[in-house]
């Protein structure tokens, strides 16, 4: 374990600034101890390494954008199924038919080196390395969208069976619901220059209701395209409908003000009137020139419509800033706007929190309200160049933030989750105990309704059952009357409890190794 001094950024280390209490790593159980020896013990072994943290049960993942998140390779082969064609001097798809300077999709069938050249241009497959990719990276979507936005239930159907195979249980995946149809009113309306005129004009007439109709239509359509391409409720369902999956709403941050506005009023509302969705989140990045020179207006946005909408969560895309990547005076207030204006009850990225004016008191606050920083290591790697120790992730740590494991796109970075635990063990020395309330912590910080399984503060207190269920998680006790009436009522606590299962199950196969 490193220590907290050299963990934390020099800017942490400032003598003015009380050093916060160091993170420790807990007791162990027997079982546990077994399976922490054998970590070690294939340290230096890459294919039992790999094959350990494959098997890992790894809870949720709760940063995650569907048409990032699809295998390049079956974004191809759908563009192929559609007839699409693709702009030989951009890469990028677009509807057929084919004339000068398109080419069929379908042709990647049989020509390898066309195929390579959509691979490359559709993620982020052999970047060159030391050079920024966050363009490429970013570019990628505007080459591929016109394939994805025909799809989402065969895309979620891809996706789910992915995170399935990799031991997880609970995805939140980010789509743009009523997209289109939402511009149109948001243009109609215009920006009015009040919060309250806005809400007002967007209820008026049932414009915003036809909005989240639409939109749950659109959910309708994506649940039984999912259901059919999984053979869901069949004699052989596919992997993916064993999964839990919500929806979150994107807001395009780079859009005008009144289409940010409708779009999160959309979302919102979505989220408290269908169970399927919970949340609203900013995405495009955060460093384009719309996006920054209004990003304190719209964190005031949300700060109202939390207001009108209350039962509805809010997860921000905040921080995803570096030097050089943003002026200095950019990297002071992101985070702490999003938390202490916006109500945000997590934070993607969070990477330029040391540079944020009063960043130590903010690294409390998150710890005190337990707002949990998705954490996608890879992706800030190729979009900000920023990993290892300059990475705040042992800062946020020494600091008592819930931390969440997550991909982001893992389609277009070309990794899934158990290349994320990987790297994280590996980069900050992580034993088992601590990849596993990593794991735990990626179910309590999600949006799933009902009650946690654990009990308090499990970031700074551990992760102790509720007294319901005390002494009786799988693989140490049955559950009895008031423990299964939890986990009847909470679909929080059922997946919760699903992932105990599993860890006792994995943990058992290590019990005669030594």
């Amino acid at each position: 374990m490193l220590s907290l001094m050299s963990a934390l950024p020099a800017a942490a280390q400032s003598p003015r600034t009380p050093a916060p209490a160091s993170h420790s790593t807990r007791p162990l159980t027997t079982a546990e101890a077994r399976t922490a020896a054998y970590l070690e013990s294939v340290r230096k072994d890459p294919a039992q390494l790999r094959g350990f943290f494959r098997q890992l049960p790894k809870g949720g993942d709760l940063h995650n954008h569907l048409s990032g998140a699809v295998p390049t390779e079956y974004l191809i082969t759908l563009a192929a199924e559609d007839d699409l064609c693709v702009d030989v001097q951009t890469m990028t798809a677009v509807p057929g038919p084919c004339g000068p300077g398109k080419r069929p999709a379908a042709d990647a069938r049989t020509d390898r080196a066309f195929r390579d050249a959509l691979v490359r241009a559709w993620s982020m497959e052999d970047f060159p390395s030391g050079t920024s990719g966050h363009d490429h990276f970013f570019d990628t979507f505007g080459k591929f969208g016109e394939v994805t936005w025909r799809h989402r239930g065969k895309l979620l159907s891809r996706v789910a069976d992915d995170i399935v195979g990799q031991h997880q249980f609970y995805l939140e995946t980010l789509v743009t619901p009523a997209s289109e149809e939402t511009k149109k009113v948001a243009d109609q309306v215009g920006w009015l220059g009040d919060f309250d005129r806005m809400h007002r004009a967007l209820v008026a007439d049932g414009k915003l209701d036809r909005l989240v109709a639409t939109a749950r239509k659109e959910a309708d359509a994506a649940d039984a395209e999912f259901r059919t391409a999984s053979r869901c409720g069949t004699a052989h369902p596919a992997p993916a409908c064993r999964l839990t999956v919500r929806w979150n709403s994107q807001v395009s941050r780079g859009s005008s003000p009144e289409r940010v506005f409708a779009q999160m009023e959309v979302g919102l509302r979505l989220a408290e009137r269908d169970p399927r969705f919970t949340a609203v989140n900013l995405v495009q990045p955060e460093d384009g020139e719309s996006a920054l020179r209004n990003y304190g207006l719209q964190m005031k946005m949300l700060n109202y419509l939390h207001r009108t909408y209350p039962r509805a969560h809010i997860t921000l895309h905040a921080g995803e800033l570096w030097p050089g990547l943003a002026k200095p005076e950019d990297l002071k207030f992101h985070v702490n706007e999003a938390v202490n204006v916006a109500h945000a009850e997590r934070i993607g990225h969070g990477v330029d929190l040391v540079h944020e004016d009063g960043w130590q008191q903010l690294a409390r606050t998150m710890a005190a309200r337990q707002v949990a920083v998705e954490v996608p290591f890879t992706s800030n790697a190729q979009i900000l160049g920023v990993k290892g120790a300059e990475h705040p992730f042992a800062t946020y740590r020494a600091y008592g933030v819930p931390i969440v494991l997550a991909t982001d796109d893992p389609g277009v970075s070309r990794i899934d989750i158990s290349h994320e635990y990987q790297y994280a063990s590996t980069t900050y020395r992580l034993g088992y105990g601590e990849l596993k309330d990593l794991a735990r912590a990626s179910l309590q910080y999600s949006f799933l309704s009902g009650r946690s399984l654990w009990q308090g503060n499990p970031t700074r207190s551990g992760y102790h059952p509720v007294a319901a269920c005390r002494g009786q998680l799988p693989g140490g006790g049955t559950p009895g009357p008031a423990c299964r009436l939890l986990l009847a009522s909470s679909p929080k606590a059922a997946v919760e409890w699903r992932q105990e299962a599993a860890f006792a199950a994995f943990e058992k196969k290590f019990a005669a190794r030594r």
